[in-house]
């Protein structure tokens, strides 16, 4: 088994996670989805279905926080938009079957390990946004608040929206947002 199956496998079950959950992320689905022999997952992942859970997690944060990343130097209604798009082209594309795999695990493993991975890898996204925020000119302690608003916002908007089947609410939350931002006191210059 190579190290691009392995990340096949991964893919898959951020995918899998992000669709179905974390009850129907089974290594029989992984397996099923991504072709890789039998053998193979128990070679990889030793820890079992927690060990593969917990690096989907790893490895979907990794490439939002790395997408974020490149909005530093933005002001907060451009972070606030390119954050709310790729969203709402991922609900968009995937005709709503796809939500946040970090939100399936908290919502769906029960308490231990990865549940607290899952809390960790929010308040590290909280703090990202907040970071970018305040690259852009936003006040520290208005910047950490509306982070956490926006991500709050955004997961719910992302969940209503996959229930609704519908863009609706994540349009006029997202238009919410914006407003938010627009309104957000700056730091003074130095």
């Amino acid at each position: 088994m190579t190290a691009t199956a392995k990340a096949s496998m991964v893919d898959m079950a951020v995918r899998l996670l992000a669709e179905e959950g974390y009850q129907a992320t089974s290594f029989s689905a992984v397996l099923a989805r991504s072709g890789a022999p039998r053998g193979s997952i128990y070679h990889h992942f030793p820890g079992g279905k927690d060990e593969l859970i917990e690096l989907a997690l790893n490895v979907h944060a990794e490439r939002t926080f790395a997408h974020l990343a490149e909005l530093r130097g933005s002001d907060a209604e451009e972070i606030v938009r390119a954050f709310t798009a790729a969203w709402r082209q991922g609900l968009v594309y995937t005709d709503f079957a796809v939500g946040c795999s970090i939100l399936a695990v908290t919502a769906s493993a029960g308490p231990g390990r990865l549940r607290d991975r899952a809390g960790q890898l929010f308040r590290d996204w909280r703090t990202l946004l907040a970071d970018l925020l305040v690259a852009g000119g936003v006040d520290q302690s208005e910047a950490t608040a509306f982070a956490a608003q926006l991500l709050a916002a955004v997961e719910g908007a992302v969940a209503i929206s996959r229930a609704e089947h519908s863009i609706e609410v994540f349009d006029v939350v997202t238009a919410q947002l914006v407003r938010g931002a627009t309104g957000l006191p700056r730091r003074a210059p130095s």
